[in-house]
């Protein structure tokens, strides 16, 4: 999925103490942490846009980026580990699930099936998570510098509207376009007999993994919009007051 809340959201006030450690050691993990893939995403920003003016197409695209969207993307595994630790006040669960669906879009789809690579739907996520995440990360690393300014906090709580469906759309026609060939090639698919005595149709495994946004999404958006009303909203509402 496009958008997560696996850090937080982090205010100075909701960084606890690490398991064996102090709690400003674990702020300034986090804040090293957030730095460092704000950079990731901004570097990976710049790359696409060069490409984008050097090519005028999104043909190649997604391989000059694969290295450097790979090392950044599964980094962010890390973020289940701060959830579990108890760093960041966010679902364990929620969180492994929403940075491992990218992690296996990645790795299971984009980067094995070279026939999805070339499309638009590839050029759809990669800019809705780019710009997601740096936007996502910077937020992060002001509010725990306790300077937050407002764009940011603005940006955080609405470029997603565009952005979470965009890259959702993106995701989805990605994993659809993937399926002929998996289904031609048998791609990581076990057929029996064999030595387990069991079987698994990686086909089937998609398109169930597409299935799984019908439910999933419309909360996770419906949630981004109830935590806008009361961070954008609120805010708007105290200033009148």
């Amino acid at each position: 999925m496009s958008h997560r809340e696996a850090n937080g959201p982090l205010v100075p006030g909701s960084v606890r103490k690490a398991r064996g450690g102090p709690g400003n050691v674990a702020r300034l993990w986090l804040v090293t942490y957030n730095i460092v893939m704000t950079a990731g995403w901004l570097v990976l920003a710049i790359c696409m846009i060069r490409f984008g003016l050097s090519k005028g197409s999104n043909k190649g695209l997604y391989r000059s980026v694969e290295k450097i969207l790979k090392i950044f993307q599964t980094v962010a595994l890390l973020e289940v580990l701060h959830c579990a630790v108890g760093i960041v006040p966010s679902s364990v669960l929620l969180t492994a699930f929403q940075v491992s669906s990218r992690v296996f879009l990645i790795w299971a789809v984009a980067s094995s099936v070279p026939d999805v690579q070339n499309e638009y739907s590839v050029l759809l996520f990669l800019t809705a998570w780019t710009i997601t995440e740096i936007v996502r990360y910077s937020f992060y690393t002001f509010s725990l510098l306790n300077f937050l300014p407002y764009f940011i906090k603005w940006a955080r709580y609405s470029f997603f509207i565009v952005l979470y469906p965009l890259g959702v759309s993106g995701e989805l026609l990605s994993i659809y376009a993937a399926l002929p060939y998996v289904h031609k090639t048998g791609l990581y698919s076990i057929s029996l007999p064999n030595a387990y005595n069991c079987s698994f149709d990686y086909y089937i495994f998609l398109i169930i993994v597409m299935l799984s946004y019908i439910p999933i999404f419309p909360q996770l958006y419906l949630h981004m919009l109830g935590q806008r009303r009361k961070v954008i909203g609120g805010a708007a509402k105290t200033k009148g007051e």
